[in-house]
């Protein structure tokens, strides 16, 4: 029989191993993918679909599970700030000026209506 390591120990309460299911039950409804307890990243992927997910539950589970976890440490995010994107493109801060399109305008298109060209 294999041993887990002293960090996973603490899948073996019953009460936050109960947590963990309802999480991963949740992950899987919402995203289609199922986590394995076996996975040396079961932590992070589990706040990284709760940090994703609409549900409120899953949500408020993840929060319960990670005040449970000892020695939990969530890993730090990058400290570049995300960019806000819309169908592909880059959707400019208010208040601030969005220099990728200042440099480089959008290429005009052809258009054509009915067989026409027009404009």
């Amino acid at each position: 029989m294999t041993s887990m390591p002293a960090e996973r120990s603490w899948l073996l309460d019953p009460s936050r191993l109960k947590l963990v299911h309802q999480c991963r039950r949740l992950i899987q409804t919402e995203f289609g993918i199922k986590l394995h307890l076996t996975d040396a990243q079961l932590t992070d992927q589990l706040a990284s679909y709760a940090d994703r997910s609409r549900s409120n539950q899953l949500r408020q589970t993840w929060n319960r599970l990670k005040e449970e976890i000892p020695g939990y440490d969530p890993q730090p995010e990058s400290e570049e700030p995300t960019r806000r994107v819309y169908r592909g493109q880059v959707i400019a801060e208010p208040g601030k000026e969005n220099t990728d399109q200042a440099e480089a305008p959008a290429p005009k298109r052809q258009v054509i209506y009915r067989g026409q060209v027009v404009g």
